[in-house]
């Protein structure tokens, strides 16, 4: 049963996000970008890996072409096979890039990387801090199979929170979550909301 309820829930995040127009997403995606900066100066340091947009998700490139030019190492995840957690490549702005076979840019011969914090696309999250991903699984194997394993960031916009997830026993919690409307942390198998610096201060 739970599994049919997360196939709906999939489905109705999905049209929820698709109905979000263009200026909305706009918006909402540089108050998240100001939040990350903000709350996360360790974003600016060491190896971040972050994604390539799609679906209508966050765009995170603006910020990583931001960090870029704070020196900071970026990284793209990099699907190998449907049963193996993803690799982490490294990448620039300019890169050379090459289609998956989702149909994600991904950097084209760059090598692996180790990541010491990971932006992680959310289509859903609930009030535990679990993250509705889109079945696959890949972020949940790559988390596990990572050591030590890198602080995890999970974005999504702020409507596309719901009561909860039906998380499995293999579903790994964000260590934080970023809307358009605030920074979450988890403590205690809750969310805790967060001020920029509050959450800036926990992080130093």
């Amino acid at each position: 049963m739970k599994e049919m309820d997360k196939k709906q829930l999939r489905k109705d995040l999905r049209q929820l996000r698709g109905q979000i127009t263009p200026a909305q997403r706009s918006c909402w995606s540089s108050a998240i970008s100001e939040n990350l900066k903000q709350g996360f100066p360790e974003l600016q340091k060491g190896c971040v890996g972050g994604y390539w947009p799609h679906a209508g998700e966050y765009d995170p490139l603006p910020l990583m072409q931001w960090l870029n030019t704070h020196g900071v190492t970026l990284a793209l995840p990099k699907v190998l096979a449907s049963s193996e957690p993803l690799e982490f490549v490294a990448w620039r702005p300019g890169a050379p890039m090459r289609d998956d076979a989702y149909g994600i840019p991904v950097p084209d011969r760059s090598p692996a990387v180790a990541v010491d914090a990971v932006l992680i696309p959310m289509l859903g999250f609930d009030a535990a801090g679990f993250r509705l991903g889109y079945g696959s699984g890949y972020f949940d194997r790559t988390l596990v199979s990572l050591t030590p394993r890198p602080l995890t960031i999970g974005i999504a916009f702020e409507i596309l929170r719901v009561p909860t997830v039906f998380p499995q026993p293999h579903d790994i919690a964000m260590d934080y979550i970023v809307t358009e409307q605030a920074i979450f942390y988890r403590q205690q198998d809750k969310l805790v909301t967060l001020s920029p610096e509050e959450c800036a201060n926990m992080m130093r």
